[in-house]
């Protein structure tokens, strides 16, 4: 469903969380550190990995875990396609959080499949199938073209209680260390006055007094 792609696209970075054509791929919860101030989590998808019932099974315990233990969560994302009608799954897993407290902010991924119209249609689609509970946002996301990059720093700033706009100043101090050109390194002072004359034929001739000594 794109929960790399939207990670990569956070951080400005192309490969921090890796991306597959697969979906299903994250099968476990990995953490990835935001200048020392966050940590975004990544949980497995739910029910798109071709995997038998058992290990889905298991997945659906390893979230359910997280987010009941953490005492740092401070937001929940669900990541839709905007494309498609949202799933059983996708419904049966907003209803689960809401019910368990939580209130998902939904990421409404690729959007830059369909027009500018299309969008608002599809955002009003998946808040009637999903009945969601009054206030609850919806973000129109695309990892191409970074639309709802900024909206969702937005909601996550104030939430961890940062500064406004913290996340990008810090995302953009490193990205202008990592453009700066590496040090060069002193140039070696040379031994040898450089001159004219060809090196080689002085060697010869060197060695020809040599051996005309010996004779």
């Amino acid at each position: 469903m794109g929960k790399s792609s939207l990670i990569n696209a956070l951080m400005n970075r192309k490969s921090l969380a890796r991306t597959s054509s697969q979906p299903g791929k994250t099968q476990t919860i990995n953490f990835y550190n935001v200048n020392e101030a966050m940590y975004l989590v990544d949980l497995p998808g739910y029910g798109y990995a071709n995997a038998n019932i058992e290990i889905k099974a298991k997945w659906g315990q390893m979230i359910e875990n997280y987010l009941h233990t953490s005492k740092r969560l401070k937001a929940v994302f669900l990541l839709i396609d905007i494309r498609h009608e949202p799933s059983e799954n996708d419904q049966m897993m907003y209803e689960w959080m809401v019910h368990q407290g939580f209130a998902p902010i939904i990421i409404a991924t690729k959007s830059d499949k369909l027009k500018k119209m299309q969008i608002l249609q599809h955002v009003q689609m998946i808040k009637d199938i999903l009945q969601v509970e009054p206030g609850t946002i919806v973000i129109p996301f695309s990892a191409e073209s970074k639309q709802g990059r900024e909206e969702i720093w937005q909601i996550v700033e104030p939430v961890i209680e940062l500064p406004q706009g913290y996340i990008e100043a810090e995302n953009a101090k490193r990205e202008a260390k990592q453009k700066q050109p590496a040090p060069q390194e002193p140039k070696k002072k040379e031994r040898w006055k450089k001159t004219d004359r060809p090196v080689a034929k002085k060697t010869l001739r060197k060695e020809q007094k040599k051996k005309v000594k010996k004779k």
